[in-house]
Order: structure tokens, then C-alpha cells, then sequence
């Protein structure tokens, strides 16, 4: 295993003297030394091999003994110096402070085929940053972890990737629901790459502590290194930088938005500064359509991180990097006209989005309207968010509303109580249709079907799903993983074999636990 370590962040920025692996207050410095848990009994549970080709390894490199020992944290790759990082945060809307890779360990950077990649270990063992917390983390949301990563890459939404699953051969205790109740469970070690992992956080801890100079050593580093399109050499920079940065984010969001999913913890700690989806635990896909819907049972009451709130979260994290930002630009106004001009920016890539999902190419300036027609009767039946707009491409201008439809077409499959399309709901879903049909008649049919079925994933990693590779998992069979994590590099190809994947939430999953909301615990 040849890996060509070529670190920058460790070396550009400032390290923490103290070298104890102890909680504290990391001062003066980005990161801190520390060395990963050694697991008692390491076993390799599941590897992507378009992941690991990036860094230039091969299906044998990890499969070898090497690399179930430095990617479970077992042994040290020579020529690594591995480190956590040091960072802060706002946490459903609350300054935290010191937050930092209570969990993670940055192992080294990877340059393979020009390109850098930082690899990091979630769930090895403690760091100055991890609290009063044990740093690991446990199979239930590792699997969740590595199979939505790479799930999301293939899906075309910005993301950081999964390389390897590593079971430790260690119980860890959780309590999985925060009531009283905790339990053993077995614990595991993903390892994923990105670009970089720095966060919206990264900087509001030096913001905060008024630590300028290494705030602009970090700003600084973030331009050299990932946005060298910047070339403007003033303080102004900076604010290129949070317009850069602004449009990365919006880009993921309306990703987000298209696909249904709802991240969960959008705390500025979990923002990357390259617009990569990052930090997967209590996430989800929609279900039925629902914009007040998210998964995570910690925002059961405010709801914050809802669906529908998603581009306005982005909007208020934005603002706190601005704000970050401050101290090296001085003026307010151009960082405010980043964040005004965002959220038009935004509604006009969301439009774009919408009428790419309904099939509409040649946009007219009534399209709205029929996006905001939909919005508001997917409200009036649960209709399942992903089932009913991959089979809406199957309604054409020929299509008749008539007794047979309601009974066979099959976008009624998106329907779960398809009793309920009765009176007023039945009228008004049919109007939205009719308009919709006498919309599409002044579209070309083969451009139409082509774009949605590029824009409607098919597939996508359900709750439950996810759940049943665990349960399974838990119970040594790993083949539902792999079966899903085949599946899910292919989800816009109609794959006729994995037909039972594109089905509703079951019942019995709507009361389950990991299968509706779920809990930060990891």
C-alpha cells in the first residue's frame, strides 16, 4: 500500500504545544497531536473501490493486513502525524464554543493523480476535544455513515466519500434514544476523505477568541489551497472568500432540496467550507412530502432544521461565517450584499431545480404557479416524495384522469392512503394534474423524460433500508450493505432486479427506532 502523504494543513497551521491527549482548551492553535485507539479486534466489514481509487489504492491494497491496521487506527502510516482539529459553533441556533474533532482523527493528506485528499478516522478513540465523551463510535450509525456517503456522491450532490467500515471488536455503551436506557452495542471505525474537513467553525473559534492573526493564516490557507480562482490581493479576498463559499453552499442545498433529503444537524460545526456535505448522523430522506419533517429527535420540538428550512438555515450559518470573516475585512456591507444576493440566488436555482423535476425545459412565466400548485397538494395526502416524482415522467399529454387512471397508473404507487383522494383533495390533485399535462404538451416528449429521469434518483437510502443493513450487520450478515451500497451507485438506472428497493416506507417502519426519527447517539 503506496500512499503519497503530502500534508498542508498540519504544516501551514499553527499546532497546540501541549501533546497530552487530555481535555482542554485548545488555544493558539488549529489542531492538536494526538494517536488513535488501538481496537482490540479489528475486522474488515465493507471497502469502496471508487473511493479507495482515489487515493491510488486497489481492491488488493485493502484487503491487506496494512490496511485493516492503519484505517482501524491499529498502526500509525508511516510518515503521518495525526491530529485533531480545533473549532467552535452555533448548535441549534446556540453558541457552544469550543466544539472541535471530539470523534475524528485526521490521519494525513493524500496527493494521487494531482489530486489531494485529507483522510479521517471517525470513531477512534479519544481527543483533547472529545468532552466527556469516549470518542468511538458505534456499527448502527457507521453503516449509516459510510453508506450515505457514497449513496450521496453517486446521486450527484456534493459530499465527502467513505472509504472502508472497520468493525474494533469493542462494546461501546449508548443510549440510543436519550432516555435512561443505555446499551451496550458494537462499536466501528469509518474512514472518510475529502478535499479538506475544515468547517464554518474553524474560523468562528478564532473569531471569538479575537485571535486575528492565526484567523487570517486560516483564511489565508483555505484560498491558497481550494479556492486559487481568488487572486484579488487586498482584504477584499476575504470577501470573496464568503462569496465563494456562499455558492458552494447554495449549491449543496438545492441538491439537498432536489433529492429529499434532510440533513439533520445543520450546527455551523458541521458546514464544510467547500460546500460538501459532511457530518452524516441523524439524517433522512423524505417519506411522504412533508416540510416541517426532520429525522432527528433532538429538534422534535423547534423543528429547526426541518426540510422546508433547510435554504434558510444555509442563510443564517453563512451569516455566522460573515460575521467570522468581520475582523479581516472591517466593512459589513459587502459581506451583507453576499447574504442578500444569496437568497435570490437560491430561489432562482430552486426554480430551475422544480421544473427540471416536472420535465419543463423552455421555462414560461407561469411555471411557478404550477410549482407552487404542487407544493401545496403533495400537502393534502401523504404521497411519497421519491416514488411520485421518478413515476411522474410516465404521465404524458395523452394521459386521460379518468376512473382507470386513478386505479392503475402508476403514480398512484406514490400514494399511502390513496382512500383519502376523495372530494376536495381528489379535485384539487386533479387540477394540478390537468395543468400539469396541458404544461408538458409544449414540451418535447424525449427531452422531457431524459431530464427527469437524470433529475428523479429512483433509489435513494431510505430509514429503513439503512436499518436493515443494520440489523443485519449486527447480526453478522453483511450482504444487504453490500447489496445496497451496489444499488445506490446506479440510482437514476431503472435496475429491474432491486425493484423491491423502490417501494414506500413500509408500516411497521413508521414506529421503529432508527426507521422514522433518530438521536445524535453514535
Amino acid at each position: 500500500m503506496n500512499l503519497h502523504i503530502s500534508d498542508t494543513f498540519s504544516t501551514a497551521l499553527p499546532a497546540d504545544k501541549d501533546t497530552s491527549n487530555t481535555r482542554r482548551q485548545v488555544k493558539g492553535a488549529a489542531f492538536a497531536y494526538v494517536t488513535p485507539r488501538v481496537p482490540s479486534n479489528p475486522k474488515l466489514l465493507h471497502f469502496s473501490k471508487e473511493a479507495a481509487a482515489l487515493l491510488g489504492l486497489s481492491e488488493e491494497d485493502c484487503k491487506s493486513d496494512e490496511f485493516l491496521k492503519v484505517f482501524s487506527g491499529a498502526e500509525v502510516l508511516t510518515g503521518s502525524k495525526p491530529y485533531a482539529m480545533c473549532y467552535a459553533g452555533h448548535q441549534f441556533g446556540n453558541w457552544a464554543g469550543q466544539l472541535g474533532d471530539g470523534r475524528a482523527i485526521n490521519l494525513a493528506e493524500v496527493v494521487f493523480d494531482n489530486k489531494r485528499w485529507a483522510m479521517q478516522l471517525k470513531g477512534s478513540g479519544e481527543t483533547p476535544f472529545s468532552r466527556t465523551a469516549d470518542g468511538l463510535a458505534v456499527l448502527r450509525s457507521s453503516v449509516r455513515e459510510h453508506l450515505c456517503s457514497e449513496a450521496m456522491f453517486h446521486l450527484g450532490v456534493p459530499t465527502t466519500r467513505s472509504l472502508s467500515l472497520i468493525e474494533t471488536g469493542d462494546l461501546v455503551l449508548r443510549d440510543v434514544l436519550y432516555n435512561g436506557n443505555p446499551a451496550y452495542e458494537k462499536g466501528a471505525v469509518v474512514c472518510r476523505i475529502a478535499p479538506s474537513f475544515v468547517r464554518f467553525g474553524n474560523f468562528e473559534i478564532f473569531a471569538a477568541r479575537q485571535d486575528i492573526p492565526n484567523l487570517r493564516l486560516l483564511a489565508d490557507y483555505v484560498i491558497e489551497q481550494f479556492y486559487t480562482e481568488i487572486t484579488e490581493k487586498s482584504e477584499l479576498k476575504y470577501v470573496e472568500l464568503l462569496k465563494a463559499v456562499a455558492e458552494n453552499t447554495r449549491k449543496m442545498i438545492v441538491e439537498w432540496q432536489r433529492v429529499g433529503f434532510v440533513h439533520g444537524v445543520m450546527n455551523t460545526d458541521n458546514m464544510s467550507i467547500l460546500g460538501l456535505t459532511i457530518d452524516y448522523g441523524p439524517y433522512g430522506w423524505l417519506e411522504g412530502y412533508d416540510p416541517s419533517w426532520t429525522p432527528n429527535t433532538t429538534d422534535r420540538e423547534n423543528r429547526r432544521y426541518r426540510f422546508g428550512n433547510q435554504p434558510n438555515i444555509a442563510v443564517w450559518n453563512l451569516f455566522q461565517l460573515a460575521n467570522a470573516l468581520f475582523p479581516l475585512v472591517e466593512k459589513a456591507e459587502p459581506l451583507q450584499e453576499i447574504l442578500e444576493a444569496y437568497r435570490d440566488a437560491y430561489y432562482v436555482d430552486y426554480e430551475r431545480m422544480m421544473l427540471a423535476k416536472l420535465g419543463i425545459i423552455n421555462k414560461q412565466i407561469d411555471d411557478v404557479k404550477l410549482i407552487e400548485e404542487l407544493e401545496n397538494v403533495l400537502k393534502l395526502t401523504e404521497t411519497d416524495f421519491t416514488i411520485f416524482f421518478r413515476n411522474l415522467s410516465k404521465i404524458d399529454r395523452n394521459t386521460k384522469l379518468d376512473a382507470d387512471f386513478w386505479q392503475n397508473h402508476p403514480l398512484n404507487e406514490a400514494f399511502y392512503a390513496p382512500e383519502n383522494l376523495v372530494g376536495d383533495v381528489k379535485t384539487a390533485w386533479e387540477n394540478f394534474l390537468q395543468n400539469y399535462i396541458y404544461r408538458i404538451a409544449e414540451e418535447n416528449e424525449t427531452q422531457r423524460q431524459t431530464k427527469m429521469a437524470e433529475t428523479n434518483p429512483k433509489y435513494v437510502l431510505r430509514n429503513y433500508m439503512a436499518q436493515l443493513a443494520i440489523d443485519a450487520a449486527d447480526a453478522g450478515d453483511y450482504s444487504v450493505m453490500t447489496e445496497l451500497h451496489e444499488i445506490l451507485k446506479k440510482p437514476y438506472d431503472e435496475q429491474p432486479e432491486a425493484q423491491k428497493w423502490f417501494a414506500k416506507r413500509p408500516e411497521w417502519a413508521r414506529v421503529k427506532v432508527g426507521c422514522s426519527m433518530l438521536s445524535c447517539s453514535s
